[in-house]
């Protein structure tokens, strides 16, 4: 069992570690058409803030998806609003046979909480909620903490969506979003960007390629034309130094069946996903992308309709902000030194809070970095209570501090 310092509230860390265990074994994947996905989860945090007496609400963004989150006063007069944010939602096992562990087990072996959703990230939500717990019983604090565990983060963020646009995040100073991160404090996160770009050419027979305009000779290049985009984006837009170049991968490839191999399509698709850095101009990277695929497919006689599905911007904090600063004490404070800063290599649910609510967010959780969507997942079990001994500090901190 983790010892807290001193100067940092004492975290029950066997139970932060039995909620993990516990919030492992139900098994929330985010698939569509799914009757629930967090319902039984959701249902256990409800349970266990009624325990603690914590007011909360529930918000049932879509069937079977519900936002709980909670609202804990210091009774300690006026100061700031501090959120701590986190999902109960976990991308598929895959098949079960290429695990060695049961993915749903939540077996504490070698050191290691394994199983989906242990660092990807139950194992987060466990902490901050403990954390947000063992602030609680150490005294008054000023301002107050709100706890959000919020669905469909693996998704379309529609949990995030919903909470940023309650009258609550409106009142909420900053957020320390939960998920892993390898004991960096990420101040920024990169922007994601997913493009579908529809091929539309003439159908023909296979032994008269001369009649056809092909979706698949078209793509081929397209593919290729995206390779000079990264190329340009790259030079365009520089190193961060955290969350390093663009990306512009192809990830999708669709034309023809396998069935009927004789036969040109008319039809193909071909799938994109961007990764921006801060101070990447989506709207300009969006062009070039189009400009470039209709200007490849051009030259097989295949036009191209580009689609934007999903378009979430890159997002950064200043590292002196009042909360970053709270987060950078707190793990001093449990660990003796400061921690490195980073970036989040993909987007989560604090760059909706950012984008949608203007809220400042701050990235900092139990697991490794990257560990997330993999086989064999799992957390380090110590670091279940470090890390709610540093979100109980920094609350602390940043809440005795005043942000406002």
């Amino acid at each position: 069992m983790a010892t807290a310092p001193p100067t940092v509230p004492a975290v029950d860390t066997d139970a932060a570690i039995a909620l993990t265990q516990d919030l492992v074994r139900l098994r929330t994947v985010n698939a569509a058409g799914a009757a629930e996905v967090e319902q039984p989860a959701a249902l256990l945090v409800q349970r266990l803030f009624a325990a603690f007496g914590w007011t909360y609400d529930v918000v049932e963004v879509a069937p079977g998806r519900p936002n709980t989150v909670a609202v804990v006063e210091g009774g300690g007069g006026d100061g700031p609003t501090l959120m701590f944010e986190g999902h109960i939602d976990v991308v598929t096992e895959g098949d079960p046979a290429d695990w060695s562990v049961d993915p749903y087990g939540a077996v504490i072996r070698d050191g290691r909480l394994w199983g989906r959703g242990a660092a990807d990230m139950k194992s987060g939500v466990a902490a901050m909620i403990y954390a947000v717990r063992a602030l609680q019983l150490a005294g008054p604090f000023p301002g107050r903490i709100v706890v959000g565990v919020l669905c469909d983060e693996e998704g379309l963020m529609l949990g995030a969506k919903a909470f940023a646009a309650s009258a609550l995040a409106r009142s909420v100073d900053a957020v320390i979003v939960c998920e892993p991160e390898g004991y960096e404090v990420c101040t920024s996160a990169r922007g994601g960007i997913r493009l579908r770009l529809d091929l539309h050419g003439v159908m023909a027979h296979g032994a008269m390629p001369q009649e056809a305009r092909s979706p698949i000779v078209a793509g081929a290049r397209v593919v290729q034309a995206l390779s000079d985009v990264q190329t340009w984006a790259e030079e365009r837009y520089g190193t961060h130094p955290h969350a390093g170049r663009v990306t512009v991968t192809p990830t999708v490839l669709l034309g023809g069946d396998p069935d009927q191999l004789n036969v040109i399509p008319a039809h193909g698709v071909v799938g994109v996903d961007v990764r921006t850095v801060p101070g990447t101009d989506h709207a300009e990277l969006i062009a070039r992308v189009g400009e470039s695929a209709r200007a490849a497919a051009a030259e097989a006689g295949v036009d191209v309709a580009l689609t934007v599905v999903d378009d979430r911007p890159a997002v950064e904090i200043p590292e002196d902000h009042p909360v970053v600063s709270a987060l950078v004490e707190g793990h001093r404070l449990v660990h003796g030194e400061a921690p490195p800063f980073g970036a989040v290599p993909g987007t989560t649910d604090g760059t909706i809070l950012t984008r949608d609510a203007g809220l400042p967010t701050v990235v900092y959780g139990p697991g490794g970095k990257w560990i997330a969507h993999q086989k064999d997942e799992y957390v380090e079990v110590r670091e279940i209570g470090e890390y709610a001994h540093v979100y109980a500090a920094a609350a602390r901190a940043f809440l005795t501090g005043g942000a406002r």
